[in-house]
């Protein structure tokens, strides 16, 4: 099949503001793909590229076949879309939103949308103007879902909801997923990130720095703890091809994030004069985006492919 969403060198300049460098992603249909990255990496603004609100300055992009640039309709069409701070026309009951969004679909959305409000226990009669934050994401969330799009493009979609509702919706992502639609995913959240999807593209200053399949990168990345006698001794240098992304010392202990490190440079390692002890473990994807958005990756910008992991 071909990729639900491509982008080809997308730049995006504003005025004073360069907020995306030649992005290039590939998202496969059938997976729970999140988008990382820090307030104002160019998140948001890829988005509304893909949506069809923002014309790049450069580059190319497709969603489901179609170049919103061209035909931005077309793809709103197809797609599920929540953005960070939903628009809702706060005069109207929840019923009567339900009924407006309503009339752009076939009848299974009114049955969807109603179903989804007496599960979330919010009144139909109920003005937006007096639900909630965590009741207006409900409500935003379910106008997007109700008439079960290919490709859901969430923004930041779990802000105000309650522990329990957002497990239950993360959770639910999974399941479209598995029923073969797609889903598009930018967080703040990582460790929810963490738990639900199966691809990971970390944004950094408008440029993919990292991206590939959760469990690949975390096969890729490893967390060291080295402990040396003498607080002032440098560290030994690892041989190639493994990589130092990010180091911090405390004492006599080192903590290092480390890309391609296999079991006998660990062993040669703790061979190494002056060092008493090394440990070692599978870098938890916080600490993957913290040592991936350093000064000292992004100077060498990478896509990671799946082969570059040494054994």
């Amino acid at each position: 099949m071909e990729p639900i969403i491509t982008t080809d060198s997308l730049t995006m300049k504003f005025r004073g503001c360069e907020a995306l460098r030649g992005v290039d992603l590939q998202i496969e249909p059938g997976t729970v793909f999140a988008l990382l990255g820090e307030n104002g990496a160019g998140k948001t603004t890829l988005i509304r590229i893909l949506t069809g609100f923002q014309q790049p300055t450069s580059g190319a992009c497709r969603v489901g076949g179609i170049d919103p640039t061209k035909d931005p309709g077309g793809v709103r069409r197809q797609i599920g879309y929540v953005s960070d701070s939903p628009a809702l026309y706060d005069w109207m009951t929840v019923d009567q939103i339900g009924g407006f969004t309503a009339s752009f679909y076939d009848p299974s959305f009114r049955t969807a949308f109603n179903e989804m409000m007496t599960r979330f226990d919010i009144p139909m009669n109920q003005k937006i103007r007096n639900l909630s934050k965590g009741q207006r994401a409900k409500v935003a969330l379910s106008l997007a879902i109700a008439h079960d799009p290919e490709l859901l493009i969430l923004d930041e979609p779990t802000s105000g909801l309650d522990p329990k509702v957002r497990r239950n919706f993360l959770e639910s992502m999974i399941d479209r997923a598995a029923s073969g639609r797609t889903v598009f995913l930018s967080s703040h959240q990582i460790s929810e990130v963490e738990r639900v999807a199966d691809t990971i593209a970390i944004l950094h200053e408008g440029k993919i720095v990292l991206v590939g399949a959760l469990s690949e990168l975390r096969a890729a990345f490893t967390r060291l703890t080295i402990d040396v006698d003498d607080p002032l001794r440098a560290l030994p240098v690892l041989p190639e091809p493994a990589r130092v992304i990010s180091e911090e010392s405390a004492g006599s202990g080192h903590q290092c994030i480390v890309r391609d490190c296999n079991s006998d440079m660990i062993a040669n390692l703790r061979q190494s004069p002056g060092v008493i002890d090394v440990s070692s473990h599978a870098a938890t994807l916080e600490e993957i985006f913290v040592a991936c958005t350093s000064s000292e990756f992004v100077e060498t910008p990478h896509v990671f492919q799946p082969d570059e992991v040494r054994q």
